[in-house]
């Protein structure tokens, strides 16, 4: 029987972000957009922007919320083959993304935003993070993290003891 493969190697630079600040980051982003709008629809990308999506759907009073659903990392932290597993609505389509929000929480290289901006050229993107090979493809950020980071999402996290720094910790 071969051994188990064990966890993916740790990144050297990481990000974690608590649920709290999370939520504080979405909000800022919904300031941010709020004078970019008003946006009749909000096309999140699943499944990161399903969360910044309904922060941002509140604060700016969008009650129309639809998914295009693209897998792009196959494992932990490599990125494949991207792949549309559902696109967007045909009433939206035919709008080629005029007055159309587009939300995801990260853009990492932009090749998932460049498939979606060809999808609907019109719309506004936004994300909480951005790194900067994908930052080009986006119209509206919160914080930039280096391309080397690696961000933990608090849905991707429990909450488990950290050893001290000098005992070594993170």
């Amino acid at each position: 029987m071969a051994p188990k493969p064990g966890p993916p190697p740790r990144p050297d630079k990481i990000f974690p972000v608590s649920w709290d600040q999370f939520h504080r980051d979405s909000r800022a982003l919904a300031w941010r957009l709020h004078e970019s709008g008003p946006f009749d629809t909000i096309v999140c990308i699943t499944r990161g922007g399903l969360v910044p999506a309904a922060v941002v759907a509140r604060e700016l009073n969008v009650r129309m919320i639809e998914t295009v659903c693209v897998a792009s990392y196959h494992d932990y932290k490599n990125q494949g083959e991207l792949n549309v597993i559902k696109t967007i609505m045909p009433d939206i389509l035919k709008t080629r993304g005029k007055g159309v929000l587009i939300v995801d929480d990260l853009v990492d290289t932009g090749k998932t935003a460049k498939v979606v901006r060809q999808i609907l050229p019109e719309a506004h993107f936004a994300t909480v993070y951005a790194k900067p090979m994908g930052r080009p493809q986006v119209d509206t950020f919160i914080t930039e993290v280096s391309q080397d980071t690696w961000i933990y999402f608090p849905w991707d996290t429990g909450l488990a003891f950290v050893p001290p720094i000098r005992e070594g910790g993170d």
